[in-house]
């Protein structure tokens, strides 16, 4: 079937309508997937080369396999949607949920039908309530017809904790639980499970028919990585591999903002060159500045102006030593210091960490003293250095998630590739410490508007009436 390579997972005129969405081929995908059957489906998706939107880019085919390698006959799995979006800089799964949430719930009945499951969870935040109320419209008119009668689907809203979007953690916050972080992942320990769970609490089994020693896999994908699976199904492997490049197959949703003229959200083919997104889709750096610096959300080293003809895909960005993560681009222009921007991230993260690794924990916030006061210019230089130094190579010991990783990873590659800024602050030269980093409320008419806690939230996840300092 012949189809175009205009934007296929952000619409220009939002689908909220089943009738409209099914002239449009909606659920074609679903009706192909159960003619061919489960093995087909799995190796469908295998062929089209899919890697998951959620940050790690891990195969698709290969996780919906060993899902299936390890759901038992006395099992039940589940099938869980990772739409609790959190990462700083990140707008495209709400984006697309707005645009067309009947791409989202196609893929995860697909995954449903395929892992012989039932069952589809959508995790996401209880104050994502236009999403919310978008994806109740859409499943209340997906329940009238007879497309998915064999699958339920429920919505768990969570709350605004960076680790509710961390894949065992979503799991704890579905039974009930805070979001901290397993040691097992979902394809071992998923949901209601009455096995041994060696994690941070074990919960009662809610779930039917319950049986001892069932674990109850859980299959957790990105919201938009249940788009793609829609499409795949859709237009086949073939039409799939025609976008992107080799190893990054297809499209994805970017989020560009930032020190540009129009920060944004727009369906991008991999592969195309970093700066040709900022230019073209961001109208570049403001008048009479130059780009120093690019975070790919807080989970990747630094990307530095040499890097900007890079194509934006998860081997190219890998080979220059960052990554793609979600997809969302942070800017900073010539008049920032990097010692700032490092202080940002890692107040983020302190805050964030849950508190189950005392490494994380006390050294995201050792970290987060030594730059606060490079800032503000009441450091000791020496003393300063030493605990960056330390903290940097013992905050990732004992880890259960990757959170710490990410503070050493990206604070090393700010201080490393910036020295003079570095150097400014150890001379005691304030800085900015209002750069604000942390979810975004929304992106809309070329401005990113962050969530209103930021820089508000204490590192025991409670609420300030006003900035929170660590010194």
């Amino acid at each position: 079937m012949e189809t175009t390579h205009g934007p296929v997972l952000l619409s220009e005129t939002p689908v909220l309508g089943i009738d409209d969405y099914r002239s449009q081929l909606g659920f074609d995908g679903l009706r192909n997937a159960r003619d061919a059957g489960p093995q087909s489906t799995i190796e469908l998706i295998k062929q089209a080369g899919l890697r998951g939107r959620g940050g790690a880019g891990y195969p698709t085919g290969l996780k919906w396999q060993s899902l299936a390698e390890n759901i038992s006959s006395s099992d039940h799995g589940f099938v869980v949607v990772n739409a609790a979006e959190g990462e700083p800089g990140t707008f495209k799964d709400r984006a697309l949920i707005s645009a067309n949430p009947f791409l989202v719930l196609e893929g995860a009945i697909i995954a449903a039908v395929t892992l012989g499951t039932g069952r589809v969870v959508i995790a996401t935040k209880a104050s994502f309530t236009h999403q919310v109320e978008v994806l109740r419209g859409a499943i209340a008119q997906l329940e009238a017809t007879h497309l998915a009668v064999d699958v339920g689907i429920e919505i768990v809203l969570g709350p605004d904790h960076y680790l509710f979007g961390e894949e065992t953690a979503m799991l704890e916050v579905i039974e009930g639980e805070d979001p901290l972080p397993r040691h097992l992942p979902p394809y071992l320990y998923g949901l209601f499970t009455t096995s041994p769970q060696l994690g941070w609490s074990a919960g009662a089994d809610v779930s039917p028919d319950s049986r001892t020693g069932r674990s109850n896999p859980a299959l957790v994908n990105n919201a938009e990585t249940f788009a793609h699976v829609s499409l795949i199904c859709r237009y086949g492997a073939d039409w799939y591999q025609t976008m992107g490049t080799a190893e990054s197959p297809g499209p994805t949703i970017a989020t560009l903002t930032g020190d540009l003229a129009s920060e944004v959200v727009a369906e991008i083919e991999l592969g195309m060159p970093l700066r040709s997104a900022l230019n073209n889709l961001g109208g570049g750096p403001l008048p009479g500045r130059s780009v120093k610096a690019v975070l790919s959300g807080v989970s990747n080293p630094v990307l530095t102006p040499e890097h900007l003809d890079t194509p934006i895909s998860y081997e190219h960005l890998q080979a220059v030593g960052a990554g793609l993560g979600s997809a969302g681009f942070m800017v900073f222009d010539d008049t920032r210091n990097m010692v700032d921007v490092a202080y940002a991230v890692v107040r983020f993260l302190h805050v964030e960490s849950c508190g189950q690794c005392n490494p994380c924990k006390t050294g995201t916030g050792d970290l987060a003293v030594a730059l606060e006061q490079l800032v503000y210019g009441t450091a000791d230089a020496t003393q300063s250095q030493a605990t960056i130094a330390r903290r940097l190579q013992t905050v990732t010991d004992a880890s259960r998630c990757y959170l710490p990783t990410q503070a050493r990873n990206l604070i090393a590659s700010l201080l490393q590739r910036f020295p003079e800024d570095l150097a400014e602050r150890l001379a005691g030269v304030p800085g900015d410490a209002n750069i604000a980093l942390g979810p975004l409320s929304n992106v809309s008419g070329g401005r990113a508007q962050l969530a209103p806690t930021v820089g508000l939230k204490r590192p025991d996840w409670t609420m300030s009436e006003s900035a929170v300092r660590f010194s």
